[in-house]
């Protein structure tokens, strides 16, 4: 399953209620300013990190660069563009949106 979320972390609980639920192999992509949880040295970094153990975590690069942030990106979290945006969407039979 593939896993977006579109709400900051700091501003929303979208993040953490999909990364509570989220099973091994599923993959996360952040996009919109769900890419705030993308971000290296914040409440949401660990978390993150424990996801990224059973699952792909993803960001939006045209986000992080319309918020200036693509330099602060965790390592680990693979930034996509629009074309692979759409490849994810292909690749996983469903798709859960968390608002």
């Amino acid at each position: 399953m593939l896993h977006t979320v579109n709400k900051s972390p700091f501003q929303a609980n979208a993040l953490l209620s999909c990364l509570r639920v989220v099973k091994k192999g599923s993959a996360i992509l952040l996009i919109e300013d769900g890419v705030y949880g993308a971000l290296v040295g914040t409440k949401a970094t660990p978390t993150i990190q424990e996801a990224m153990k059973n699952s792909k975590v993803y960001a939006l690069a045209p986000d992080l660069e319309a918020r200036g942030i693509q330099d602060n990106v965790l390592k680990g979290v693979k930034t996509i563009d629009y074309g692979g945006f759409v490849d994810l969407v292909a690749e996983y039979d469903t798709v859960q949106a968390w608002l």
